[in-house]
């Protein structure tokens, strides 16, 4: 069977890798010079335990399973895995129910080793955190996730897998035979297509001729580093308890694999699918994202919580106050720029952020129409879904 895959991220490349093992000819078609150029590239590493997500979600079942996988693989490629542990931290008494609901979540996804500390438990593990309260999740790790993209793609040219760089997808036609793709200057036949394209899901979707019910309404995701002795304040992990009401988890700490320390992210309006700052804008897909009708009914329910996102990207110093609720030594100076991501969320028509994986079959065409974190996490295990779930075959 000859399958093609459509980005090379780490959702694409894992896909790729499972299909090519199991002996299908792939060719992955990615529009950049590299892989993990978008999303794999821009997070800060995280690999989540599934302690917030849905039981029963496809969220909650593929990070957990997703994992097992990724600590393996990393094992077995001699990639950087550590269990640095995360911290979620109830600042005020008022977050305390909250804060019980992720401890009841953990239990029900099989989260491992999960504990709920008072004040005193929390400082044992951050000394230089502050709150009422917390949840531990001791195997939260981080990684390199654009150093685990770059292994399966060598995976996949091991396997007799292409991976065709520079080739942006720019037709698709759907025949009775299989699926006729136009990409860079090349022409592709394929019995099947499988569209990982993150922040290109529309485009590729609309070629497609498989516009669906929810559209990419792109969210910058900006961090800052904590510099010089700065650093020292956070051993691992530390975040927020979430607002229910978001797939976005709020500005939080996070120790990368590489020693660095990130504050963040935010999550702002992009004025572009690819807008990495403000100076980034792109009429076109702004007409595409202003169009959506779900995007008005979204900022009409959600702008309040908009203006302080956009107000905490714009003056430095509520960026500091949203990270001292956590880590009060922390000073306006201690934190410097340290570039961006762009999260490919998905909004319905109603106005819903979308908040599980979706994947959507039209035909010979596979879209995965909605993997945003913990996408990367669960990327070996989203393949295998795929691989088991989505009939490959005629």
């Amino acid at each position: 069977m000859r399958i093609g895959i459509v980005g090379a991220g780490i959702l694409g490349l894992a896909v790729a890798r499972r299909m090519a093992r199991e002996g299908a000819e792939v060719t992955v078609l990615e529009k950049e010079p590299r892989v993990a150029a978008h999303q794999t590239g821009h997070n800060s590493g995280v690999v989540h335990a599934g302690i917030y997500y849905q039981p029963g979600s496809l969220k909650a079942t593929l990070c957990r399973e997703g994992v097992a996988m990724l600590r393996e693989y990393c094992a077995e490629h001699g990639l950087p895995y550590e269990e640095a542990g995360k911290l979620v931290v109830a600042s005020t008494r008022a977050e305390l129910p909250g804060l019980r609901r992720i401890a009841e979540r953990a239990r029900e996804n099989g989260v491992p080793g999960v504990a709920e500390l008072d004040a005193i438990g929390l400082r044992e593990i951050e000394p230089y955190a502050a709150g009422v309260a917390a949840v531990h999740s001791p195997h939260t790790a981080i990684t390199d996730f654009a150093a685990v993209a770059r292994r399966l793609a060598a995976d996949v040219a091991e396997a007799g897998g292409s991976v065709r760089l520079s080739h942006p997808v720019r037709a698709i036609r759907q025949t009775a035979d299989g699926v006729l793709v136009a990409a860079g200057r090349e022409r592709f036949s394929f019995d099947r297509l499988i569209s990982c394209a993150g922040l290109g899901t529309d485009r590729v979707a609309e070629l497609a001729g498989a516009d669906g019910d929810v559209r990419i309404v792109p969210f910058r995701g900006e961090y800052y580093r904590l510099s010089g002795p700065a650093a020292g304040l956070v051993r691992g992990l530390i975040y927020p308890v979430p607002d229910p009401r978001y797939p976005f988890l709020g500005v939080h700490l996070t120790r990368r694999i590489d020693g660095e320390v990130l504050a963040g992210p935010n999550a702002v309006p992009a004025l572009a699918l690819e807008g990495y700052s403000w100076r980034r804008v792109s009429p076109r897909d702004l007409r595409a994202i202003l169009s959506w009708p779900g995007t008005g009914k979204m900022a009409a329910e959600h702008w309040r919580t908009g203006v302080r996102e956009v107000y905490g990207s714009l003056v430095k110093r509520a960026f500091t106050a949203a990270a001292r609720r956590y880590v009060p030594a922390l000073t306006p100076a201690d934190l410097v720029r340290a570039g961006s991501g762009v999260r490919a969320q998905a909004v319905t028509r109603d106005g819903r952020l979308l908040d599980d994986f979706a994947i959507d079959v039209r035909g010979r065409i596979v879209l995965v129409r909605n993997a945003p974190s913990p996408a990367a996490t669960s990327s070996l295990a989203i393949a295998r879904h795929i691989a088991l779930t989505v009939p490959l075959a005629f």
